[in-house]
């Protein structure tokens, strides 16, 4: 039931109550005059996949309105405080697939933090949140994903059991994925400010680790680098590594100075932001230390409107990939130019 014009809700109410009995997937864009408490009439039944939209969620009573069978829920642009968010999912005791994108989440006056608790949810996608403290309890949490995000406090409590990691575009002060993260395998992270030595001692214990993508990263302290002695150390069975950030003289010279190898490094993403004459640097000292490497991709920004300055120096970056490929002529060289 998609978003058109507005529905009579009669109509729609006799539709769910003779569907609801077999109905196992439920894609709810409507609005309709009177509104329908969709919770009400299609809980305590066998849907297994939920996803509203544009609509409001109140008074949730969770022992009443169960969904005993649902394993996927997904709230778009719902209205809804974070207590009735809370009881909505203790009413999926199944649930393992939570995506929230766009809430407009209410907050009691006596509540400081939004809290979640879900011991069967294994993928959580949230975007377009905005709060102060967000406290998630999942002892079986494996994806978690947080885009163009606002919050001020995020902290996951688990056993250990996240594989993915994924920030895009995310404003938090404080992050806690708790200190069980040997079961990390991908990380990517993107558009976002961090402390790279607090980060870094955050997922340090993944020595699964497969993925690592850092990319539009600011770091708060602007002499931090990218230690990339310690990524080759902790995360030895890394395959895929992509890094674009703030290039300077300092960290180009710290980097390629320490003794490293990369050896399970098997595809290998650089970018720029602005492009110098150090990127070129960087790219022949990251590849020597690659030997197994089959895959080389540059992503740069080319602006329309270039100086002279900035036609030479990409003119440079091009003619110094061509020499270089013509020692590792087993690597596949792809360009993505934005």
């Amino acid at each position: 039931m998609d978003d058109v014009d507005e529905f009579s809700a009669a109509p729609v109410i006799a539709w769910l109550m003779y569907t609801r009995d077999s109905l196992r997937q439920l894609h709810y864009n409507v609005r309709t005059s009177p509104t329908i408490n969709i919770l009400e009439k299609c809980g305590r039944q066998k849907l297994e996949i939920l996803n509203l939209s544009h609509n409001t969620i109140t008074g949730v009573e969770p022992s009443y309105q169960r969904f005993p069978c649902l394993k996927s829920l997904s709230l778009s642009h719902i209205s809804i405080s974070a207590l009735d968010l809370s009881y909505l999912l203790t009413a999926c005791p199944k649930v393992e697939i939570l995506t929230l994108l766009s809430l407009d989440i209410a907050m009691s006056d006596a509540q400081t933090s939004m809290e979640l608790n879900s011991p069967s949810l294994k993928d959580l996608s949230a975007e377009a949140i905005s709060l102060e403290k967000f406290i998630l309890e999942a002892d079986n949490l494996e994806k978690l994903q947080l885009k163009d995000c606002t919050l001020e406090v995020f902290e996951l409590i688990g056993k250990g059991t996240l594989k993915l990691l994924k920030i895009d575009d995310v404003s938090v002060i404080h992050l806690d994925i708790g200190e069980n993260t040997e079961n990390l395998e991908v990380v990517d992270v993107s558009n976002f400010t961090i402390m790279w030595t607090k980060f870094h001692h955050m997922i340090s214990k993944a020595s699964k680790l497969r993925g690592l993508r850092l990319w539009g990263v600011v770091f708060d302290d602007e002499d931090e680098v990218v230690d990339m002695e310690t990524i080759s150390v902790c995360f030895p069975q890394l395959t895929h590594l992509s890094l674009c950030y703030d290039l300077k003289e300092a960290s180009l010279q710290y980097s390629l100075q320490r003794s490293f190898e990369l050896k399970n490094v098997i595809m290998l993403e650089l970018g720029w932001t602005v492009i110098t004459d150090l990127f070129s640097q960087w790219v022949a000292g990251l590849l020597e230390r690659c030997p197994e490497l089959r895959k080389l991709i540059i992503n740069g920004v080319v602006s329309e409107a270039k100086s002279h300055e900035e036609c030479q120096v990409l003119a440079n970056f091009t003619t110094s990939i061509v020499v270089l490929m013509r020692k590792y002529l087993h690597v596949d060289v792809q360009f993505e130019y934005e």
